[in-house]
């Protein structure tokens, strides 16, 4: 049998295992351990998920410029059409 908090949380066998507990820092006092240790885990979980929000970013950035450069591409086309449509209109009026 293991040492306790060699592997198996304390009481996981029986279904008491400990949970984390929403605290408020300003309301409750806290160490300065406690607050270190919190910023230790929050900094952790950031680099955990640091590279799937970079990625899903860049993702976003991708498509959002396409958007843009669609609507620029098409706004242009516009433009163009509208001259020969220009054209043909004053051809028809002389005729």
């Amino acid at each position: 049998m293991a040492a306790s908090g060699a592997g198996d949380p304390l009481g996981a066998k029986d279904g008491n295992a400990p949970f984390a507990q929403c605290i408020d820092p300003s309301r409750d006092k806290l160490t300065p351990a406690q607050v270190q240790f919190m910023r230790q885990v929050q900094l952790a979980q950031w680099q955990k998920t640091l590279p799937q929000r970079w990625t899903r970013n860049i993702v976003t950035g991708l498509g959002i410029g396409v958007v843009v450069l669609a609507i620029y591409g098409y706004t242009f086309y516009s433009v163009a059409q509208e001259r020969f449509l220009d054209e043909l209109e004053d051809e028809a009026k002389a005729a």
